[in-house]
């Protein structure tokens, strides 16, 4: 691999010339496969139970798993039913690393394609608020697929500059993450066609946006509350001098340490509290992360709690909602041109940003009946829908209802004989049908379905 003399240069400086070959030969390993394990779906010990596929621990990831190459998880029924996301080993440490307990209001900055949300989103457990969001609308979309796959219920997905959230969520989180745009040098192993957008557009570029960036974030971030900042690049002026730069601006922020596990790298030029992972170390392509708290600062403004538009529930989403045993404040519920979303009471503020996803959809009104919609399906679990139709992991109905066909079903062995059916494999959902004598009309996602 032809690396760039002046990222040779940099690397050694940073290395030394003995660890800096050890570096290089890293190159010659094997590339590292990870999925890490929804925990909001399943546990790690009942995924153990039912994994297909070779996997073995990665140690410092308690939900996170190394998976063999001639393994294909992006093909199997269990990713559609959301029970893990496919993600670079050490991509999986700052969600990981960063504290975020129930209740928390969390914001994840630079969030698509997800990799990073639906972990911290996992950790709210229904709970609290996450706002996700990314600057491309393009990239905005996939994040939304896959905060709606994980099937995370109290998630905004955004689409803004951070720089026009700053004055309307001042103060507001309690977590922020910050996976910060940058030159990405710890993928140059992973995928080599990054060198050549590394010599277009070099750390200097990316340290720009990244002071702007940590900036805004600090500033959104509650007095007490902490944020993680991390890069999958090597490069010091993107790591250490980031945070030297956000310490100097913000004095009210300082560097804590997180825990430490073997491999680890302390951060450099006196940051001996961030950490540094490199391939030649550890069984991961790269990162740096430094964890962050807000000592003090102005108290934030209030926000009233959200309050829903729906005084009266139209009778057709009545018995709809009748059918699922999951907690829904009526008061939560907003009509939107003949759609339902139940959004957090933690989102008074959701007026004036553009939004892919305020809240949960639940479904569609229409003339005299109401249809649930695919986020809806992947939100609940089996026991929390009145009539399912489970289909075994082997079964070749499932990936015929996956393909958005038309299945044939028992009626004896589901709840209802006609009406709605929440669709599962192995008792995990994938999706609604409208069963009827017998046949079941697939209502599954068709942006979704299996290619």
């Amino acid at each position: 691999m032809n690396l760039p003399e002046k990222y040779v240069k940099n690397m050694k400086e940073l290395l030394g010339e003995e660890e800096f070959d050890s570096y290089l030969e890293s190159f010659n390993d094997s590339r590292l496969y990870g999925l890490r394990v929804n925990t909001q779906k399943i546990s790690t010990e009942e995924f153990e139970k039912i994994c297909p596929f070779n996997i073995r621990k990665i140690p410092w990831i308690e939900n996170g798993y190394y998976f063999s190459e001639e393994d294909k998880p992006a093909k199997h029924p269990y990713y559609f039913a959301g029970l893990y996301y496919i993600q670079e080993p050490s991509a999986m440490t700052p969600a990981n690393m960063l504290p975020v307990n129930e209740g928390d209001k969390v914001f994840d900055m630079c969030a698509a394609p997800g990799g990073k949300s639906t972990e911290l989103g996992a950790k709210l457990k229904g709970t609290g608020l996450l706002v996700t969001n990314d600057i491309s609308n393009s990239r905005a979309k996939a994040l939304l697929k896959n905060v709606e796959v994980f099937g995370l219920r109290n998630t905004l997905v955004i689409n803004e500059d951070p720089r026009n959230l700053v004055d309307k969520y001042r103060g507001f989180f309690d977590k922020i993450l910050v996976d910060a745009p940058c030159s990405g040098e710890g993928m140059f192993r992973k995928d080599s066609k990054l060198i050549k957008a590394w010599e277009k557009n070099g750390p200097e570029l990316y340290n720009a946006i990244q002071k702007d960036i940590i900036l805004y974030a600090a500033d959104m971030l509650k007095p007490g509350g902490m944020m993680m900042y991390s890069t999958c690049t090597f490069s010091k002026l993107e790591d250490e001098l980031t945070i030297k730069y956000l310490l100097e601006q913000r004095p009210e922020m300082s560097v804590v340490r997180p825990e430490f596990y073997e491999g680890f790298t302390e951060g450099f030029d006196g940051l001996s509290d961030c950490v540094r992972i490199f391939p030649h170390k550890m069984e991961g392509e790269g990162h740096f992360m430094a964890l962050l708290k807000k000592e003090d600062g102005s108290e934030p403004k209030y926000y009233p709690d959200f309050k829903g538009n729906m005084k009266k529930i139209p009778p057709e989403l009545e018995e709809f909602l009748n059918d699922i045993s999951i907690k829904i404040d009526r008061d939560e519920l907003y009509l939107n041109d003949g759609r339902v979303f139940l959004i957090p009471k933690e989102a008074s503020f959701i007026t004036g940003i553009r939004a892919l996803r305020t809240g949960l959809l639940l479904g569609e009104l229409k003339k005299n009946r109401f249809e649930p919609s695919q986020a809806l399906a992947m939100a609940l679990r089996a026991e929390e829908y009145a009539s399912v139709v489970d289909l075994s992991v082997d079964d070749e109905n499932v990936i015929r209802y996956l393909k958005g066909e038309t299945i044939e079903i028992d009626d004896s062995r589901v709840a209802r004989k006609s009406g709605w059916q929440l669709v599962c494999v192995d008792g995990f959902p994938l999706g609604f049908g409208k069963l009827s004598n017998g046949t079941l009309k697939n209502k599954y996602l068709a942006g979704w379905r299996w290619q």
